[in-house]
């Protein structure tokens, strides 16, 4: 084998590995506050302006609710960024591992999971209108 074929293959597989961790590619990246998920949403859906938000015991989805109730986004995970979906109350579910979002969207993963929160965190965000 020729030393400097072996040379170069190194660096490179060194240079990638490098850009890799540069991009923050293949890292665990979860959201780590309300505040963070409730950015993400702000920039990505025009017009909404938080209300509040409750973010997933494991850190890999959240919810957000804009100051009138009458909007609601999720926010997953997507490689290094966060990806956001405006949904509806009605495709928002409770079970015993938390709740879990419908978003109709296969290329978004279909069902979410907000691991660990539960019917009273969905009812301190809802609107006043559904809490009777």
């Amino acid at each position: 084998m020729n030393w400097l074929m072996l040379g170069g293959s190194a660096a490179a597989i060194l240079a990638l590995s490098g850009a890799a961790w540069w991009l923050r590619l293949g890292r665990d990246v979860k959201i780590g506050s309300v505040e963070e998920a409730a950015d993400a949403v702000e920039h990505s859906l025009p017009g909404f302006v938080t209300g509040g938000a409750v973010v997933g015991a494991d850190g890999l989805a959240a919810l957000a609710v804009d100051k009138r109730g009458e909007r609601v986004a999720v926010v997953k995970r997507h490689g290094a960024q966060l990806a956001v979906r405006e949904v509806g109350w009605k495709q928002i579910a409770a079970t015993a591992d938390g709740i879990v979002v419908d978003t109709g969207e296969k290329r978004f993963g279909g069902r979410i999971a907000v691991a660990g929160v539960d019917q009273l965190d969905m009812r301190r965000l809802a609107p006043q209108s559904m809490k009777a």
